[in-house]
């Protein structure tokens, strides 16, 4: 696995205050909230340093995505995206973790929005998503 975390993803309770918080309170960049148009689409995204991305998505959104219920401040109060370049890195990856120890929360499947993803916890519960996205190629 080459490491290339690119996306840090925050459960939140409100989109809208949170991305006030940090585009306008912190000065963080970002063109908003998008995917409105799904129902648990809605997302903020934030440019952060060498193409790290900050994300901002509702609880309930990582409630529906991973199928976790929902709960207090738990596992669902982020996600650590690692990107890869196809969907069978993404399978290689998630077997790879799953041998180490993680527990496969979501196996690897299509996603609604065009990519490919799967979920996996670390053996002290965080949260890991490995995505293939056809719009947003890691740099190797």
């Amino acid at each position: 696995m080459k490491p290339r975390i690119s996306v840090l993803t925050l459960g939140v309770a409100d989109l809208e205050k949170s991305v006030g918080f940090y585009q306008d309170g912190l000065g963080l960049s970002t063109e908003g909230i998008i995917g409105k148009e799904f129902e648990y689409g809605a997302v903020a995204f934030f440019n952060l340093q060498n193409g790290l991305k900050l994300a901002l998505w509702p609880r309930k959104s990582l409630v529906n995505d991973t199928g976790i219920p929902f709960q207090k401040p738990s596992a669902l109060e982020f996600t650590i995206g690692h990107n890869v370049v196809s969907k069978e890195e993404v399978n290689a990856v998630m077997e790879l973790a799953e041998k180490a120890g993680a527990k496969i929360i979501k196996p690897a499947a299509d996603t609604f929005w065009g990519g490919y993803a799967g979920y996996f916890q670390d053996p002290d519960g965080h949260l890991w998503e490995i995505v293939y996205n056809p719009d947003f190629m890691p740099e190797d």
